[in-house]
């Protein structure tokens, strides 16, 4: 079954918003077995709305529209809804009930323009939204599927989770299934990646496994697909290629499907009951960031020290003012001092640390912009490795956190 998103609003076209949801819908449904055949961004204006329900209408059979739901003026896809389906609004007393509910116990005013979300086409089927106020909508015309949705993304996701679907999965019965599995790497170029394993990925044809390269900075991800009516005997052949791909890339593969690499490394922490403190100078908190976005960090992080000039790195972590004029901040012996000290000043197990020139000023012939060292202390040992990255400084800042904990991840495997 042909599937298609349309997103709906002025502020995706110009660039204001970033279209996550389109990404999002788009990516789940393929987990679920179907084709995405086409994706849509167009305007909060009627006419535009139509155009794209007609050309969809035509050439798919699933249509998942988001945006314009909303109670303010320019949130016109339930009413172009409405006449494109030759129906009529009529107040849902259910509905009604839950937004003023969720107002209330949220000590806020309702406004009319808040009911009237309660007014629903008469002809569709209603997708509670547990999360807001504006409903899902699911139509059926000629055997089509449309499914209307809040552009919220939030609130999208509750409603594809909570209604859609489980509705999608009984529609598709007994169709071939695809199934996907993503193997996340990190520490091999796409290019260098695709040279060491392209004698696995040669046999992948043989068994009609697809392979697509999903490279982003940092991270090279391998998406293997294969359709097949037996969902068993098909994970089974992806899983007995995924370990044949382990045995070439041992330290490359770090984790799967939505596995990150601050999770990953999270886990192998709690799991060892061992206490990580970090010690950031390029990356500027960033690792930190990414390590207290895990829930029940707190049970293994001990803390942090941003040291982003020579002076607070003597300062706060007692970095050797001599080993930093002669060797400069960015160097093997800072860095190593950074990570052994930041672990004694919060009593961890481990420390790590940054060090380098995230750019694009600040570079110089020895020493150029994305050139970074990071370490990684413990009891027993340090470890660094020096890093040249690029000229682009959220790349060099976001590289560098990637690495350093890819570092920590390979200790805590060894240990």
């Amino acid at each position: 079954m042909k599937c298609e998103v349309i997103s709906i609003g002025d502020e995706l076209l110009i660039g204001q918003t970033i279209n996550t949801n389109a990404s999002w819908i788009g990516e789940q449904i393929n987990i679920l077995g179907f084709t995405i055949s086409h994706c849509l961004v167009i305007s909060d204006l009627k006419n535009d709305i139509i155009n794209a329900l007609d050309q969809a209408y035509k050439r798919s059979d699933i249509i998942i529209i988001t945006g314009g739901l909303g109670p303010t003026n320019d949130d016109i896809t339930k009413h172009t809804l409405t006449e494109y389906f030759n129906t009529y609004l009529e107040l849902d007393i259910e509905i009604e009930k839950n937004i003023i509910d969720y107002f209330t116990n949220r000590n806020l005013p309702i406004l009319q323009s808040n009911r009237d979300q309660a007014l629903i086409p008469k002809s569709c089927q209603v997708l509670p939204n547990s999360r807001g106020s504006a409903s899902g909508m699911w139509f059926e015309k000629n055997g089509v599927v449309f499914i209307s949705l809040p552009g919220v993304p939030y609130e999208m996701k509750g409603i594809m989770n909570d209604h859609v679907f489980s509705r999608l999965l009984a529609l598709k019965g007994d169709e071939n299934i695809i199934i996907n599995k993503t193997i996340r790497t990190h520490g091999m170029g796409e290019s260098f990646l695709a040279e060491v394993i392209k004698s696995w990925e040669k046999k992948l044809a043989n068994e009609n496994i697809k392979l697509a390269y999903l490279p982003s900075p940092g991270i090279v991800k391998l998406r293997l697909s294969i359709i097949g009516k037996d969902r068993k005997s098909s994970e089974e052949k992806l899983n007995s290629y995924i370990l044949k791909l382990k045995k070439l890339i041992p330290e490359q593969i770090y984790g799967y499907d939505t596995d990150t690499m601050e999770g990953v490394v999270s886990n192998l922490l709690k799991e060892k009951k061992h206490t990580l403190s970090t010690a950031e100078s390029c990356t500027g908190g960033n690792i930190s960031k990414m390590i207290t976005s895990i829930s029940g960090s707190s049970s293994f992080f001990n803390g942090s020290v941003v040291t982003y000039t020579n002076k607070s790195k003597s300062q706060l972590l007692d970095v050797n003012d001599q080993v930093i004029e002669k060797h400069g901040a960015v160097s093997q012996q800072v860095v190593e001092q950074m990570a052994k000290n930041v672990r004694l000043k919060f009593d961890s197990d481990y420390g790590i640390s940054t060090s380098g020139i995230a750019g694009p000023t600040g570079g110089t012939a020895d020493k150029p912009v994305g050139t970074v060292w990071i370490a990684v202390a413990s009891e027993e040992k340090v470890i660094s490795k020096k890093l040249n990255l690029g000229y682009n400084r959220e790349r060099n800042i976001h590289v560098s956190s990637l690495s350093v904990l890819n570092l920590l991840r390979l200790e805590l495997i060894k240990n």
